[in-house]
């Protein structure tokens, strides 16, 4: 996702997305513990969209 993409969704709808991001993040990290996912490369993106997701909200928060 991009950070133009993030910017756009509403302060509601990015927590939910972050919440859910989190989730997937945490099952890939199991799932890739037990058995190698195809892909390792998308824990990290999957990481670095949180990231960019949390800095658009803390950012938010300091403009109100």
């Amino acid at each position: 996702m991009k950070i133009a993409e993030i910017r756009e969704l509403a302060t509601n709808e990015l927590v939910e997305r972050i919440q859910t991001e989190e989730a997937n993040y945490t099952q890939m990290r199991l799932n890739h513990s037990i058995s190698p996912l195809e892909n390792p490369a998308q824990i990290k993106k999957t990481r670095r969209n949180i990231a960019r997701m949390k800095t658009v909200l803390r950012q938010r928060e300091l403009n109100k």
